[in-house]
């Protein structure tokens, strides 16, 4: 008499077989315990996708840091605010408070400010005729100009609280070149009176007026040539997602009275490279991802329905002598998950020595978010329990007197 195999299922819950945790686990690795090489291989197999994935992913965001660094060097994040001119055409100042009121504009992370100080001009020494100014022009400097503008010294030092109230000056690196000043000690003059050089300024980037200045310290500005504290230009830095919203605030915050008297300069068409290298990178990044997981997904879709294949005759064996259906899934559906977290694991280690390795070849700073080695094992995870759930399920649904006939 033929009996409905699935009968076999439906005894008595008090009588059905269990299994406890450590009995799947158990089951889950007879697969790979009995069939080692092949599991080595299949695990290689999903090894290599995720490695792929992950090393394109460093790579990538190796390359993106430093492409993001030479972009930042380009002042991607920094604003300037000038004095413009009235409705009938006039030039007008900023106010002297304009470096305060920029610093309380949420999202500005330094600002600094510089005046030129019109009619004064700095020689070698008093023997030069007057006439020949050689194109300089002399600033008044705040304390905090060479960390907002990311200048370097070349020799001697910046302006600081001390020396910032003597007649000392910090020649730019055009301005030294000038004058024949290669070293700190130096004496200069500057309109009328010796100042002492005790700074040599590196080409500045962000800022190519500086090279031609001669930087006094306000103080000196103040007590010797009149200065009011109103700046020329008000140099601004932050986060590059806040320039727009700082730049939309910047007017009126420095001239409430007359926002439209104020220049503020655009930000520069390195940021926007560097926003469409982001988005860029971003949708690279997903595309080879999305190809490597998928991958690795269908060489564990592959093992898994193989060996499935192959052991038909013990499944049979297994539900003849009591194990429900539930029990058959389990098993396959665990040894693809400890196959795909084994080739995931082997893979995320592979990939970040690759990147590693390359980004120290080209020079590069190494940049592999940890979020993507994790995710790359997470997905890997879920992948092989996509790709097992098949073969876990049709290992279940193989009628005993079947598989043991097969």
């Amino acid at each position: 008499m033929n009996r409905d195999p699935s009968a076999h299922d439906a005894v008595d819950p008090r009588r059905r077989s269990r299994l406890l945790g450590s009995d799947v686990l158990r089951l889950g690795t007879t697969g790979l315990r009995a069939r080692p090489a092949r599991a080595v291989l299949s695990a290689l197999g999903i090894a290599i996708g995720i490695a792929a994935m992950i090393a394109v992913v460093g790579i990538s965001t190796s390359s993106q840091a430093k492409l993001a660094a030479e972009l930042d060097t380009l002042g991607t994040n920094l604003l300037r605010v000038e004095a413009g001119k009235t409705m009938t055409g006039e030039p007008t100042e900023l106010p002297a408070s304009s470096i305060d009121r920029v610093g309380r504009i949420p999202g500005v992370e330094q600002v600094a400010g510089a005046a030129t100080l019109p009619d004064r001009s700095v020689y070698r020494s008093r023997l030069i005729d007057p006439n020949r100014s050689s194109g300089l022009d002399v600033r008044a400097a705040s304390p905090e100009l060479l960390d907002v503008l990311d200048a370097s010294i070349v020799d001697g030092d910046w302006l600081n609280a001390a020396t910032a109230t003597y007649p000392t000056v910090v020649l730019g690196s055009t301005a030294a070149e000038r004058l024949g000043v290669t070293e700190a000690g130096t004496l200069v003059w500057l309109d009328g009176r010796l100042f002492t050089v005790v700074g040599v300024l590196a080409p500045v980037g962000l800022a190519p007026e500086i090279d031609t200045a001669a930087l006094i310290g306000e103080a000196v500005a103040a007590e010797f040539f009149g200065y009011e504290g109103r700046p020329t230009t008000v140099y601004e830095r932050s986060a590059d997602e806040d320039v727009d919203a700082v730049r939309s605030l910047l007017p009126g915050t420095v001239s409430p009275e007359a926002p439209n008297e104020v220049e503020v300069s655009r930000p520069s068409d390195a940021l926007a490279a560097k926003n469409a290298a982001d988005q860029a990178f971003t949708g690279l990044l997903l595309g080879l991802g999305s190809v490597a997981l998928l991958v690795g997904g269908i060489g564990v879709a592959n093992t898994m329905v193989i060996s499935v294949l192959e052991r038909k005759r013990e499944i049979g064996l297994r539900r003849a002598l009591g194990a429900t259906r539930g029990h058959i899934r389990a098993q396959f559906l665990t040894e693809a998950l400890l196959l795909s977290a084994l080739g995931g694991a082997a893979g995320a280690a592979l990939g970040a020595v690759v990147t590693a390795a390359f980004a120290t070849m080209n020079g590069w700073p190494v940049s592999l978010p940890l979020g993507v080695v994790g995710g790359g094992i997470g997905a890997t995870l879920v992948i092989g329990a996509i790709a097992g759930l098949y073969p876990a399920i049709r290992a279940s649904l193989t009628p005993p007197t079947s598989a043991l006939s097969g």
